[in-house]
């Protein structure tokens, strides 16, 4: 992994002349200073028990559909594209080394877009009345799940990228997986699915990555070790499968 730092540096430095990852920021930013306001809003209107950060942390995937496409989806497909991928593979650089800087260049930028969100929750500390509506607990919790949930996301799009030379296809693809993992466990989750027999191991399995009661339990402060682990475990078989795509087509071309 000699090389790793060094393609690093690099794949951020595409990230940052790439047009796609300016429309990702502002989209983003855009969208969840919205919801943040309308948020607010709704709080003014009708006195709540819980603080603003939970309710904005269950609105989670409304980013994420868009945003680990955006951030992912030139990664591999373009270079395919353009024709540096066979370039760069014939280099003393190893699959790994490729995969995993591409991934971690798109999910630390993902992380900063997050995290600047944090200044919402600065401004409303700092002109509201009552400080107690910024309480830390469900602002950690947040973004702890933000942070776990996003290594599956932008696996899932550098797996995209990695199948073909369009862009277009790539977002599509982790548009596709994004929704499924998330609407459609969600879906899959009803107990009516199950009926009579409700507490088959397929339902048992299925209740345990509902990602959005996931968002619900670290927000509320429950810590389940079960979430971590099946968001590293996505993650690795999703660019352990990248990894294999990236050798396989090399070997067409």
């Amino acid at each position: 992994m000699r090389h790793f730092f060094t393609l690093l540096r690099h794949e951020i430095r595409i990230l940052l002349i790439t047009p796609a990852t300016y429309i990702a920021a502002i989209l983003f930013l855009g969208l969840m200073g919205w919801v943040f306001q309308d948020l607010l809003v709704a709080f003014v209107r009708t006195a709540r028990d819980t603080a603003p950060a939970v309710d904005f942390f269950r609105l989670f995937i409304l980013p994420v559909l868009f945003l680990s496409p955006l951030l992912t989806m030139h990664t591999i497909a373009e270079e395919r594209r353009l024709g540096t991928l066979e370039t760069l593979v014939t280099t003393p650089v190893t699959t790994p080394e490729i995969i995993l800087a591409k991934f971690f260049a798109a999910y630390l930028f993902y992380v900063v877009l997050w995290l600047s969100t944090l200044s919402f929750h600065w401004v409303l500390y700092r002109f509201a009345d009552n400080p107690q509506v910024l309480d830390p607990g469900p602002l950690i919790g947040g973004y702890l799940f933000v942070s776990l949930s996003g290594l599956m996301f932008i696996a899932a799009g550098i797996f995209s990228s990695s199948l073909t030379r369009s862009q277009l296809v790539a977002g599509l693809l982790t548009f596709a997986i994004s929704f499924g993992l998330t609407i459609g466990l969600r879906y899959l989750g009803d107990p009516a699915l199950f009926e009579p027999e409700p507490d088959t191991l397929l339902a048992t399995i299925v209740g345990h990555v509902q990602i959005f009661q996931h968002a619900e339990d670290f927000v509320s402060g429950v810590l389940d070790t079960r979430a971590p682990v099946l968001y590293f475990s996505v993650a690795g078989i999703l660019l352990f499968l990248s990894m294999l795509a990236l050798d396989a087509r090399s070997v067409r071309t």
